[in-house]
Parts: C-alpha cells; sequence; structure tokens
C-alpha cells in the first residue's frame, strides 16, 4: 500500500462517518463535509496527489456548505408568529351586522370575538354570510366573502 492508496480509504471511512453523524444532527452541518471527504476519495482513487485532496475537500465541503445551509434554512423557516389583531388575518369569520359596501360599520364574529369590519369593493353582506379576513385597517377588519368552488357566498343562518 502506498500513501495514495491510504488516503482514499481515509477518506471514505470520513465520508461514511461524516454522512451517518448527519442523520443526528440537525440543519445539514455534517452533510457538506461527508460530500467533500467522498469527491476527495474519487480522486484518491484515481491516485490524485494527496495535495489536490485537500483542496478538493475544503473547496467543495464549503461549496456545499453554502448551498446546503440555504436549503436547509428554506426548509426549516417557521413563519413568524402573529400576535394581537394580525393573528386573525386568513381566519374564516361570519358577518353577524351586515355590511354594507365601503361604509365600515358593520359586525363579523371570528372564533369568538366580535369585531367591525368593512368589505371595501363587495356587495352588501348579509348577517350570516362566510367571510375571511384580508388584513387589519386601524380598528377595522377588512374582509372578503368566503367562495366555495367560484360561487358566490350564501348566507348560512344564525
Amino acid at each position: 500500500m502506498d500513501g495514495v492508496e491510504i488516503w482514499f480509504w481515509v477518506w471514505v471511512l470520513l465520508a461514511a462517518f461524516l454522512m451517518i453523524a448527519e442523520i443526528f444532527t440537525a440543519g445539514f452541518f455534517l452533510l457538506p463535509f461527508g460530500i467533500g471527504a467522498l469527491v476527495a476519495a474519487v480522486l484518491g482513487f484515481l491516485e490524485v496527489s494527496v495535495g489536490w485532496q485537500w483542496l478538493a475537500f475544503i473547496g467543495v465541503s464549503a461549496l456545499m456548505l453554502v448551498v446546503l445551509r440555504r436549503y436547509a434554512d428554506r426548509l426549516t423557516h417557521e413563519p413568524p408568529i402573529r400576535t394581537g389583531a394580525d393573528r386573525l388575518v386568513g381566519k374564516s369569520g361570519i358577518v353577524i351586522q351586515e355590511l354594507v359596501r365601503d361604509k365600515p360599520g358593520g359586525m363579523v364574529r371570528i372564533e369568538r370575538e366580535e369585531w367591525r369590519a368593512d368589505a371595501p369593493g363587495h356587495g352588501p353582506l348579509a348577517a350570516g354570510t362566510r367571510v375571511i379576513v384580508e388584513r387589519i385597517d386601524g380598528t377595522y377588519l377588512i374582509v372578503r366573502p368566503e367562495e366555495d368552488g367560484g360561487s358566490p357566498p350564501e348566507p348560512l343562518a344564525e
């Protein structure tokens, strides 16, 4: 066995260890180094000098670390927790006091809370109509009718 062949086995064992260890970690931290060691092992198998193997290990590991960290951040990113009235955006509710177009003053019940609401651009929404909160404007909820496959919403009995 010469020095080049020994480095092949060192890289293979290191790659295997790092890739198995990645299973027990979060965020793709060890995987880039395992991939770098695998590339260095391929170079060792091709009997490329040890200096080039180290250069490949460091370069590929750094590149993969950047690429996989971006992917891991995107994959594990949690949306911010909404607080206050913002937590209502996207929630469904029911009109309890008629909403007249572009005239704030109607009431909507979201979960167990009652809010003043407006439905700009939508016709009058009768009590019992299901709505979805689009945004908050001051102390008013801006809502739109909930759509059931494109058909207009039907008022619900309370």
